[in-house]
């Protein structure tokens, strides 16, 4: 199946560049090039495009405003965002899956999101990618955490809404997510999800585990400075000397 793309950026340079890139990868063909956000969501208005490469920096409405304007879409073409720095934006798409590649763009970084748009394509997912885009376009208002994160297996994206995981483990630079009856493994660092969860809800308790606070059933004392929670689910995490204290009082709380 051929892959038709569209290149979003206000440089020549940039389209160019990309477009000779993409020339190297037989499935993809460029099915045309804007100097602006406006053209773009004309484009995709007029024709069906399978993935759109989104410059985020231009002048007039940015590439973020066209993303959201797409995300309205039932099924929205893959969207890898393209930008040279934005590093909250980046952490934003990281929680909900959403690909994106630095500029200047290096091939094996390009071949990997190819890669992966490829096999969400092949794989039909491009409704689920819909859901994963609006999540990023409408976290609430300002002041809210996100409410749920969108987990990429190969070709495959799972929206996981925050309020079902028990807890959070680390493990290197994924975290997994625990739920009633299986665990997730999520491509973020703890400390880059910690940013969008919501203290009143979710607190961390070890330095490798973060808990749902109404998740937590009972505290026990296991060492000299070592506690252990058990939350109603069952499950058993580890809980810090440092963190104990937090835990009691949102305890008492709950």
């Amino acid at each position: 199946m051929t892959v038709r793309a569209l290149i979003v950026d206000d440089e020549a340079p940039g389209r160019i560049n990309l477009r000779y890139a993409l020339a190297e990868h037989p499935r993809w063909q460029v099915a045309g090039e804007c100097a602006s956000a406006a053209a773009a969501q004309a484009f995709i208005a007029a024709q069906d495009v399978d993935v759109v490469f989104l410059d985020i920096q231009m002048p007039g409405d940015s590439g973020l405003v066209l993303a959201r304007a797409l995300a309205a879409m039932a099924t929205p073409p893959l969207v890898i965002f393209v930008t040279a720095h934005n590093a909250f934006a980046l952490d934003a798409f990281e929680v909900h899956a959403l690909d994106y590649l630095l500029k200047p763009v290096h091939d094996a970084r390009l071949a990997t999101a190819l890669a992966r748009a490829e096999a969400m394509l092949d794989l039909r997912q491009r409704p689920a990618y819909g859901a994963a885009l609006r999540a990023w376009a409408d976290p609430g208002a300002p002041d809210q955490y996100w409410r749920q994160v969108s987990v990429r297996s190969v070709g495959r994206i799972e929206c996981i809404q925050l309020a079902d995981i028990d807890w959070i483990e680390t493990c290197g630079n994924y975290v997994n997510l625990h739920l009633a009856t299986r665990s997730v493994m999520h491509r973020l660092p703890l400390s880059r999800l910690l940013r969008h969860l919501d203290p009143g809800r979710f607190l961390r308790v070890h330095r490798s585990a973060v808990v749902r606070i109404g998740q937590a059933a009972n505290l026990e004392v296991v060492g000299d400075g070592a506690y252990r929670l058990t939350l109603r689910s069952g499950a058993r995490v580890p809980v810090s000397e440092r963190y104990v204290d937090a835990l009691r009082k949102a305890m008492g709380e709950c």
